[in-house]
């Protein structure tokens, strides 16, 4: 061979090998969009409709609310378990409804359509779980202790579905609160299509944070359910955070000048000032300052600069090249925050680094990081790689999406989807019994479309291990403000 030919066969060879690498970037984003919403139809609870595309699926939780009389069926399953939480529940349909309110003009008709249907399913639920306002609130169904010593199909539930309530003058401003976002965010997303429902929401937004404000507190401080929230969903941060967030999103709704004043008045009496670079059904500061931010750059609120200078404060730090700290990510680049269910962060900032980068993009503006300018489209750049890590472009070759791409988990810790259909197993299969589903290396005979595991660890590996539960568990959470982020480069898909 001589010299030329030896030349061009290396030349060749590199880009053939290079060929799958190259490849990986071309992300189907329209697909990704389309099984994130449909995720959602796994994780219903209630009576399911003749239009149910989960199909191994079945009916579950029918008796919910009867220790009280009331109906408290429908809502999510919030992830591999078969408990509803609401308080995390209220958060994904805040993430659900900020998705269409932002993005909702790129997605398809029909994704459209999909995302009020999931939306609606959760915020008919919480409609029904603040019933009895003034005086009380439903804030879980389902007893998590014994629910997690069982491995069952929600169609077998055999444990307590004890329906959680908190009584006035106990509080829980954090569910409440939070809840409020849900059905201000649902408002504005339904007000074109359901003008009606917008406003049997946006009725119910309004009594439900009087609830949250005039009863200040946590609802696990109450000795009657703390050890049943605790330590699954209590809120770590505090309920504080939840105030200012559903009166931001009371603002937004209704344009009074009256929660206005409340997010300005009662910024640092309730510490907004910290921790400010979280995101997440816990701590809802950094989304608080983003969704305020637009009020500044957009409306010319300048009493509210603090809130945009704390998202600017967030924005920077998850640039690497900013001065002053950083957030940390793993060596591969995923963002990395101390435990469990890393791909929450990725997914929730993402959506908040498109939210601020439109924000800016609509006024012209760019991010100011000490010296360093950072035009909106870095912004949007950031959140891409983060989506395309989870989507395959990982040290792993893993699409941490279920159902997307060629190699994904198979063995995701999640019971309807770990143990054999009603279809394929028309018998009960007690609580017990399922241990041995559980236990399998084999995996699951139903595959949950569209769920977003919580991903990798801190060296960005992943073993599909289903007893891993931090790793290999699903969210309703992680999956929210991912339709949002996937929406926007379903229609963008050349950006680089």
């Amino acid at each position: 061979m001589n010299l030329h030919l030896f030349l061009l066969w290396l030349v060749v060879s590199f880009f053939l090998h290079l060929l799958p690498i190259m490849s990986s970037s071309q992300h189907d984003y329209s697909d990704a969009l389309s099984k994130s919403i449909l995720f959602f139809e796994g994780q219903r609870s209630g009576y399911l409709p003749n239009d149910q595309r989960m199909t191994w699926r079945r009916n579950s939780g029918l008796s919910d609310g009867w220790t009280h009389n009331t109906d408290l069926t429908g809502g999510y399953y919030d992830a591999g378990d078969n408990v509803k939480f609401n308080f995390p529940m209220a958060f994904t349909t805040t993430m659900l409804a900020w998705s269409v309110i932002e993005f909702g003009e790129l997605m398809p008709p029909s994704e459209l359509r999909n995302s009020l249907v999931a939306l609606r399913w959760s915020s008919n639920y919480l409609l029904k779980s603040v019933s009895q306002l003034p005086n009380r609130i439903f804030v879980q169904v389902g007893d998590p202790i014994a629910d997690h010593n069982c491995w069952e199909r929600p169609e077998d539930m055999d444990t307590p579905r004890t329906a959680y309530a908190v009584n006035a003058p106990n509080p829980a401003s954090e569910v409440a609160g939070e809840t409020t976002a849900a059905f201000s965010a649902a408002s504005i997303a339904f007000r074109s299509s359901d003008p009606g429902y917008s406003q049997t929401l946006l009725q119910n937004a309004v009594k439900t944070f009087q609830f949250a404000d005039t009863y200040r507190g946590a609802y696990s401080s109450n000795d009657d359910i703390k050890n049943d929230v605790c330590p699954f969903y209590c809120d770590f941060n505090g309920f504080q955070d939840e105030l200012l967030w559903g009166a931001a999103w009371l603002r937004k709704a209704t344009g009074d000048d009256s929660y206005l004043n409340y997010i300005e008045s009662n910024r640092e009496p309730f510490g907004a000032n910290d921790n400010v670079d979280e995101f997440g059904w816990d701590n809802k500061v950094g989304g608080l300052n983003v969704l305020v931010s637009k009020e500044v750059i957009e409306g010319k609120m300048y009493n509210l600069e603090a809130y945009k200078a704390s998202a600017e404060s967030f924005m920077c730090s998850l640039v690497p090249e900013s001065p002053g700290p950083h957030v940390e990510y793993t060596p591969a680049g995923l963002l990395y925050k101390p435990g469990g269910s890393q791909l929450q962060h990725a997914t929730t900032i993402s959506f908040i680094l498109l939210v601020y980068a439109q924000y800016l993009s609509r006024s012209s503006l760019s991010l100011n990081c000490g010296t360093l300018t950072v035009p909106p489209d870095y912004l949007r750049r950031l959140a891409k790689k983060q989506v395309d890590y989870i989507l395959g472009e990982n040290p792993m070759g893993l699409s941490y999406m279920v159902g997307y791409g060629e190699r994904y988990p198979k063995r995701i810790h999640h019971r309807g989807s770990s143990l054999p259909s009603i279809a394929d197993h028309p018998g009960a299969i007690g609580c017990k019994d399922g241990s041995l589903y559980f236990n399998s290396t084999e995996p699951n005979p139903n595959v949950l479309i569209g769920a977003v595991v919580g991903g990798p660890g801190e060296d960005d590996t992943y073993d599909d291990n289903r007893s891993d539960f931090r790793k290999s568990e699903p969210t309703t959470y992680i999956n929210a403000p991912f339709v949002g982020v996937l929406a926007y480069f379903a229609a963008n898909p050349s950006f680089s």
